[in-house]
């Protein structure tokens, strides 16, 4: 049996993850993995994980700087509040 997803998840995925996984895929094409978790449900706090070839070779302090900067508008206008970032490069 299918259930139907409760209206609240369904704007927090539309309204939150699917635009922030938008924005890193734009800003990183060549990534092989981009992913946005909302963590808590509440469309503000997320997990970031990006793989990208782009990140070879940097600290992860700049790989990070990297995320931040693609994440910029949103968290100048609050939309996002707290996120986790989990990058890697790949080959």
């Amino acid at each position: 049996m299918v259930r139907p997803v409760p209206a609240a998840t369904s704007m927090a995925d539309v309204g939150g993850t699917t635009e922030l996984e938008a924005m890193l895929r734009e800003a990183f094409p060549e990534a092989t993995e981009v992913r946005v978790t909302d963590r808590t449900g509440g469309g503000d706090h997320f997990q970031i994980e990006v793989t990208s070839a782009r990140f070879a070779g940097l600290s992860l302090v700049e790989q990070h700087r990297l995320v931040n900067d693609a994440l910029a508008a949103p968290f100048a206008s609050g939309r996002i509040h707290e996120m986790r970032i989990k990058t890697k490069g790949s080959a």
